[in-house]
């Protein structure tokens, strides 16, 4: 059932939060629905003028969309019972007749996705790419243990740049929470399940046999701290033939330090830590083996995250 702490919101009060969910409002869409910006009193429900009070996100749920009432449901039990910097906060719930909205904290900068890929955006500074994967290590990190309790683990199971949220500085936030599991119990080493997830990100031998584990998160970690390092999408048919898969493209050169440069974001301009990126490349291609035994856990991978992010050794801009 949801949290106490949650806000409970009428319909119509979301609707004048949102200005009656007006295109301008729109922040984007999922397999879930749209996502509004909106309006609120800071401690209750009420609708305020666009600019005062708290400003919120509000997802609605598309009635004829992939995620139904159930997955609505996990979302709100989710994250009504885990709290982290690391995950993006839900404030409330709506549910009316046959309207289902989610009101959540607002995350100024979109998503990962439109700061990587978007035609006209500005390039990531490397330290920001560094810290939004630290960020989103964490929040899986606190998820693999079992959350605030420490009691069964809980896989993700949907991560990608779409769903990695930013704040005004780069902070990062889990976001969409709707196809999220709870891991196996006791001596069960996977829980079994139809595949969901999106293509290019989702693990090979989940694909293959519905098996889900927390090394199924750990390998779309990878693809993810792939696309930070290259600025590519996991999945794209227009670039050259034998380039559309950016993890089978990048393989052969992730651990090999004199290679990597072919896999380095061209926008960077050279300015990165030349050890940083080495580090992360290899920490991918671990990430990326096809025998999920052999992924790192993600408590490993935060403690080397943390690691490149206290190298100075930038290099120098090019004049």
């Amino acid at each position: 059932m949801p949290s106490p702490q949650l806000r409970q919101f009428r319909y119509d009060d979301l609707k004048t939060a949102t200005r009656n969910f007006r295109p301008d409002s729109l922040l984007g869409e999922g397999g879930f629905g749209y996502v509004f910006k909106g309006w609120i009193d800071e401690h209750g429900t009420a609708p305020m003028k666009p600019g005062t009070g708290l400003t919120v996100a509000v997802k609605t749920l598309n009635k004829s969309g992939l995620q139904g009432h159930k997955e609505w449901l996990a979302e709100i039990n989710f994250l009504g019972q885990f709290h982290h910097p690391n995950l993006v906060k839900l404030i409330g719930f709506c549910i009316e007749e046959e309207q289902r909205l989610l009101v959540y904290e607002f995350m100024e900068r979109g998503s990962l996705e439109n700061h990587l890929f978007r035609k006209g955006s500005v390039a990531l500074p490397w330290n920001a790419r560094m810290k939004i994967a630290l960020a989103a290590a964490k929040g899986l990190d606190f998820l693999h243990s079992g959350g605030p309790n420490g009691s069964k683990p809980v896989i993700y199971r949907d991560l990608k740049a779409s769903n990695i949220l930013l704040g005004q500085d780069y902070t990062a936030k889990l976001s969409d929470f709707g196809l999220a599991k709870d891991g196996p119990e006791g001596d069960k080493s996977h829980v079994s399940t139809r595949v969901m997830g999106t293509y290019g990100y989702a693990a090979p031998e989940y694909v293959l046999t519905g098996h889900l584990t927390t090394m199924s998160d750990v390998y779309s970690f990878g693809v993810v701290l792939l696309e930070i390092l290259s600025g590519k999408r996991a999945m794209d048919k227009t670039r050259p033939v034998g380039q559309h898969n950016l993890v089978e493209w990048c393989r052969p050169y992730l651990s090999d330090g004199n290679k990597l440069f072919k896999v380095m974001d061209t926008r960077l301009d050279g300015q990165y830590s030349i050890k940083g990126s080495q580090t992360a490349g290899k920490l991918a291609h671990r990430c990326l083996n096809r025998d999920p035994k052999r992924r790192p856990k993600m408590a490993e991978i935060v403690d080397i995250l943390e690691q490149i992010q206290n190298l100075k050794d930038m290099a120098k801009p090019s004049t």
